[in-house]
This record gives C-alpha cells, sequence and structure tokens, in this order.
C-alpha cells in the first residue's frame, strides 16, 4: 500500500514541473511570435521614415504581402539561404500572387541584423535594395522575420503597386 501511494504521490509531483515546462515553452514561444510583430512593425515604420525623407508617400502593409515575406523568410532561415529564389525556385512575383497579392513589385532580403533599424540602414546602404525603398510608385509593403536554429535572423521585404 505504502508503495502505491509513493507512485501516486511522485505522479502528482510531475505535473506540476510538467506544466511548468509547458507554460515555459508557450510563453517563449509567444514572446518570439510577439518579438517578431514588433521587429516587423518597426521595420515597416523605419521604411516610412526613409520614404518619406526622400520624397515618397509612406506604404501600407498589406496582410497579402507580409504571407509572401513571412514564407520566404521561413524558408530562408529552414534552409539557411539567403536568396530571392524561394521554395521550388519560386519568385516574388509567384510567391507573392500566390500569397493573394497581384501587383508585386519588389523585394528586399537579409539576414544576421539584429535589429529593424540595423536591417534597415542596411537595405539603405545597397543601391539596388535602396532603390526599392525609394521607389515611389509602391504603395504597400509587406515584411516577413523567421530565425534560423542557430537563432540567425532572415528578414524579407516585399512591396506592391
Amino acid at each position: 500500500m505504502r508503495s502505491s501511494i509513493t507512485k501516486r504521490l511522485a505522479l502528482i509531483a510531475m505535473i506540476p514541473a510538467t506544466l511548468l515546462v509547458v507554460i515555459a515553452f508557450a510563453s517563449s514561444a509567444q514572446a518570439a511570435v510577439t518579438g517578431s510583430a514588433q521587429l516587423r512593425s518597426d521595420i515597416a515604420t523605419l521604411t516610412n521614415q526613409q520614404r518619406a525623407a526622400h520624397g515618397c508617400k509612406a506604404v501600407v502593409v498589406s496582410p497579402a504581402l507580409t504571407r509572401s515575406a513571412q514564407g520566404h523568410s521561413a524558408y530562408q532561415a529552414r534552409t539557411n539561404t539567403l536568396s530571392h529564389a524561394g521554395a521550388g525556385n519560386s519568385t516574388f512575383v509567384t510567391r507573392t500572387i500566390a500569397a493573394g497579392y497581384n501587383r508585386p513589385l519588389s523585394e528586399n532580403v537579409a539576414f544576421g541584423f539584429t535589429s529593424a533599424a540595423a536591417v534597415v540602414n542596411g537595405w539603405m546602404a545597397s543601391p539596388g535594395h535602396r532603390a526599392n525603398i525609394l521607389n515611389c510608385k509602391a504603395i504597400t509593403v509587406g515584411v516577413g522575420v523567421a530565425y534560423a536554429a542557430n537563432g540567425t535572423p532572415y528578414f524579407t521585404q516585399e512591396f506592391g503597386y
């Protein structure tokens, strides 16, 4: 009888520890999602600040472009590759149309930057990426951020008109 009680107590004692692990994992995952959402928002805001400083109207965040950008960032993070070519050799045009946005304009990609300001500054220092950000024909944007297993962040920015 004592053995049976001891086993039950041991089992009951494990339940709170298991719940703590589940709660800690859920909290960590939620923090990563919240952090990524804030990072995407900050990149869009900083992009609009650059556009305003150079005479362009602000771009509006598009859910479809965001889906496309997030999917491409996730692909890059999963494969540890920085490329405009995606899964199945897809292009930003095919990805944005597949995500439901029919007027794709351009794409910026980056990896390894530690903040929204750093990635936007990096794009602004690159002539091609800068041209995409400062293209006044752009009216919408989507931003994706995903982390590789080693913690490296991958960024994608899709523009539409």
